[in-house]
């Protein structure tokens, strides 16, 4: 073959691939021009996964060729259970419906959570908007002073059946040897932060650092609550000094246990997709999603509204899933065993 013919072959394979591409793009545009798209959250009004799935529904259609519209659907039954399930089983399957749901689904075969019709790894994880730190937390006029009191003396904490609040505290008592006494029947942190401003409880075995800053920021101004925990795979940059649950743990068991569960806290806002979707239209929300993460607009939108987002790809939402599915079986027995103590 001549140069010159070999030139007009590359020629005509770029142009090829740019009629592809185009053509690829065009059929996007159409598919999501004039669309609305249903976005569930699992959680109720107000709150900060409600508040982060209206802000991304407000940028997020620019991102997406055709620029569809979003609506915002709560489903908070079941701590996102109702969530995940409709999206697994009733959502369209075209691309037109997403969730955000909540981290605890991440676990939620293995916390054997009532109800569950889905499974995590066939759903299609498109981002993650933020990974959150939970907290241990004090009301200033009680006794506990750092992290070495929660384990020699009691520290009423109320709870929300079924998630963090509850089932931090709980998995610390087993694989830690603390002694939080866990006081269920609230609704949320909303109400266990007046439960603690009544004296009702002492504190809280798990409040997320970003959902304090946003909703009790006076506590951390005034001094009004001590941080004597932190629990995450790694330490907050901005709690330096704050002890980590790992630095407590006594075996190397326990210490994959707690990993296991502080898993679903580095993907602790995942936004999924049912599966059968697509793989082109999983590709275009991808990138989609990893556009907003650099949106000026958007970006300026969640400071000012004091919203905490650091996406992250679904790619690796899909990794952690892969992580926790593979985790040994001695390693799950003990993480469920610890939630039974």
């Amino acid at each position: 073959m001549t140069k010159m013919h070999s030139a007009k072959g590359v020629l005509a394979g770029v142009a090829l691939a740019a009629s592809v591409a185009v053509g690829g793009a065009a059929q996007a545009q159409d598919f999501f021009a004039g669309k609305q798209v249903n976005y569930i959250v699992g959680s109720a009004t107000g709150g900060g996964y409600d508040n982060l799935a209206r802000l991304t529904a407000r940028h997020l259609g620019k991102h997406l060729p055709g620029n569809p519209n979003f609506v915002v659907q709560n489903m908070p039954a079941g701590n996102s259970v109702a969530a995940a399930n409709h999206i697994y089983n009733v959502a369209a399957k075209d691309g037109t419906a997403i969730a955000l749901i909540q981290r605890g689904m991440l676990l939620a075969h293995l916390i054997n959570t009532g109800g569950i019709q889905f499974d995590v790894q066939k759903l299609n994880w498109l981002a993650n908007l933020n990974s959150e730190t939970g907290l241990v937390l004090v009301y200033a006029n009680h006794p506990h002073q750092t992290a070495k009191d929660l384990f020699d003396r009691e520290l009423i904490v109320g709870a929300s059946t079924g998630i963090d609040p509850e089932l931090s505290p709980r998995i610390y008592n087993a694989l830690l040897g603390t002694k939080f006494k866990i006081v269920t029947g609230y609704r949320g942190t909303t109400e266990i932060g007046l439960a603690m401003e009544r004296g009702e409880v002492q504190g809280i075995g798990d409040w997320s650092w970003s959902s304090l800053k946003l909703q009790k920021p006076q506590w951390i101004k005034d001094n009004q609550v001590r941080i004597l925990m932190q629990g995450a795979l790694e330490k907050d940059p901005e709690l330096p000094n704050v002890p980590n649950a790992l630095d407590f743990v006594k075996n190397e068991t326990d210490r994959k246990a707690l990993e296991l569960y502080f898993s679903q806290k580095t993907v602790a806002r995942p936004v999924v997709a049912p599966p059968g979707v697509p793989a082109a239209r999983i590709a275009e929300w991808r990138k989609a999603f990893s556009a907003l993460g650099t949106d000026k607009a958007f970006l300026e939108e969640a400071e000012k509204s004091r919203i905490e987002v650091s996406l992250t790809s679904g790619e690796y939402v899909t990794k952690v899933i892969e992580m926790v599915a593979s985790a040994p079986e001695d390693v799950k027995k003990r993480f469920i065993d610890a939630l039974k103590n």
